[in-house]
């Protein structure tokens, strides 16, 4: 393969890779919390005579947009909107510790409290249990408070805080899960700063009218590309021809 084709499929490795996160971009428009994937590529130049100004796109780390998605008030106690950069530590499906910006928390029937899409919320000596209670409600600061079945409902009990975490300064990664990761398997600490908004839960970050345009432009670049790998078949064709020609 020639380097005008393999500079070709290479870029059309990439443009797949980026529709694919579009598509699951705009799947997620309307799940909470959700922190949109970017794909982001790097030129590298190819070495050789007559090739000095070609370059390829070389795939580099998965990405999250980590700006806030819009904050809807729903009045739902267990609902959270997370402000700032905090984050919501939570028991991953292999039982590590991840993160995660989703707050439409609920109990399970085994009486977990777990996220909206079934990951156990965790507190400050593991994820939270909560016991037969007819309401909860969550303190800014996490504090989980419950009123017992049959309780008196102006007497609410605190159960534990929801541990809150801080990425700033940390480097994290973001799984096919949606959730979050410090680099080396590592566990962030506490952040007692952290703050929530009871009743209110954040939008996905998704801007639905520039990832219609980004699949647009996208779907472009892959036409070129496979145009341009037509054309570098062609040359090749045409040079094995004459290299096949009789010589008189």
């Amino acid at each position: 393969m020639d380097k005008l084709a393999y500079t070709s499929v290479n870029a059309m490795k990439s443009l797949m890779n980026r529709q694919t996160a579009i598509a699951n971009n705009m799947a997620n428009s309307n799940t909470v919390g959700f922190k949109a994937d970017m794909v982001s590529a790097k030129s590298q130049y190819l070495n050789g005579p007559g090739h000095d100004s070609r370059a390829m796109a070389v795939e580099r780390q998965m990405q999250a947009d980590m700006n806030s998605g819009s904050v809807t008030q729903t009045g739902r106690s267990m609902d959270i909107a997370l402000e700032g950069d905090g984050m919501i530590a939570v028991q991953a499906a292999d039982g590590k510790e991840a993160y995660s910006r989703r707050g439409d928390l609920r109990i399970a029937a085994s009486g977990a409290m777990v996220t909206g899409d079934g990951f156990p919320v965790m507190g400050a000596g593991g994820p939270i249990t909560m016991p037969p209670a007819e309401r909860v409600d969550i303190g800014a600061d996490g504090t989980v408070f419950f009123v017992p079945q049959g309780g008196d409902p102006t007497q609410p009990q605190e159960l534990d805080r929801i541990k809150l975490v801080s990425m700033t300064g940390s480097a994290i990664s973001k799984g096919p899960d949606a959730l979050f990761r410090a680099a080396d398997d590592g566990v962030l600490p506490v952040d007692d700063n952290a703050r929530v908004i009871s009743g209110a839960l954040e939008e996905s970050n998704v801007n639905m009218t520039a990832a219609l345009v980004d699949m647009i432009e996208t779907s472009r670049a892959w036409e070129t590309q496979a145009k341009l790998l037509r054309t570098a078949q062609e040359l090749d064709e045409s040079s094995a021809s004459v290299m096949n020609m009789p010589r008189g």
